[in-house]
């Protein structure tokens, strides 16, 4: 389902993969996010996405205009992962309201691996 609203003049419908889009790349703007990460069905062999196709490590659920987000992420190692996750979880959900103008009702982290950075 799309989150859709009406004006005066019509009705404005948006696309989840715009939602994911929009949160991704709110996510790897984020400290301690390395980047979305991609599980190979075939191998279970876990890779990094490169910034064109961040919406492939990023599910987006709409519900009554109520948006649940899950991320696959690669996180550096080093930092606490907990900190990682509210600094994510505060952004997205911030950025992804305040432009919608829809609820946030709930963000998904599943840390998939663990990358040092030069």
């Amino acid at each position: 389902m799309k989150g859709n609203f009406n004006t005066d003049y019509g009705k404005v419908v948006i696309e989840n993969n715009v939602i994911a889009r929009l949160a991704g790349m709110t996510a790897v703007g984020c400290f301690g996010i390395v980047g979305m990460a991609a599980l190979s069905k075939r191998d279970g062999i876990v890779k990094l996405l490169t910034r064109n196709s961040l919406t492939k490590g990023i599910k987006v659920t709409v519900e009554n205009n109520d948006i649940t987000i899950d991320f696959h992420v690669i996180v550096a190692f080093g930092v606490a992962i907990s900190a990682v996750a509210e600094n994510l979880i505060s952004n997205v959900k911030y950025q992804v309201e305040s432009i919608t103008g829809f609820n946030v009702k709930k963000i998904n982290i599943y840390v998939e691996g663990v990358r040092v950075i030069d």
